[in-house]
């Protein structure tokens, strides 16, 4: 019995053409995919910013949300002294006094699950997410538990008395979620963001 060679059929030259023309599409798109990722994950913002509440601002129209730290609602009341008061509007009128008239410089570093740039933001020399956590305005959030300790010994701000943490307070009263380790949420959102939709 003999066993005949194998004949080994050369692909058509066109099938050729397509294979490359499918690898330079391949290429192009992931190189146009990575300008993008760089683009959103870098993005600098400035201008002259509105306080939205303690954690958020809005430039032109944009939501910014304040990376590594956690306000007060506008509507949550904590107690100092025996006494309720409004700490999510202290704690906005805080950033806004932090802000002046001055413009703000941010650095994007992704989006969060609600479309919003996640930034860590400057006016002058002042981080305004530290200088948050540091007077006791705003907790640590994945960042700034340095700030937090001291704002903790002092005793400023939400430290002088009684507060729920905002992620519990909104669990209860409502209010966007911010645990954005929950479900694809997050990453729906930056999709959106990559694709321009």
């Amino acid at each position: 019995m003999a066993f005949g060679r194998r004949i080994r059929r050369q692909r058509p030259f066109w099938r050729k053409i397509g294979d490359g023309v499918v690898v330079l599409a391949i290429l192009a798109g992931a190189t146009l995919l990575a300008a993008r990722l760089e683009q959103i994950s870098q993005t600098e913002i400035s201008g002259l910013a509105r306080v939205v509440d303690g954690d958020s601002l809005a430039i032109d129209g944009r939501r910014l949300r304040l990376k590594g730290i956690d306000a007060p609602e506008i509507a949550q009341r904590c107690r100092r002294d025996g006494v309720e008061y409004d700490c999510g509007i202290e704690a906005a009128v805080y950033l806004r006094d932090l802000l002046g008239a001055s413009p703000v410089d941010c650095r994007g570093e992704g989006v969060d699950l609600y479309g919003r740039d996640l930034v860590r933001c400057v006016v002058g020399s002042v981080d305004l997410n530290e200088a948050m956590v540091r007077a006791g305005h705003a907790v640590a959030y994945g960042d700034y538990h340095v700030a937090e300790t001291a704002a903790r010994k002092s005793g400023t701000g939400l430290w002088a008395g009684e507060f729920d943490p905002p992620n519990q307070w909104r669990a209860v009263h409502g209010g966007l979620d911010e645990d954005f380790r929950r479900g694809f949420g997050g990453t729906v959102a930056f999709l959106r963001r990559l694709f321009g939709v």
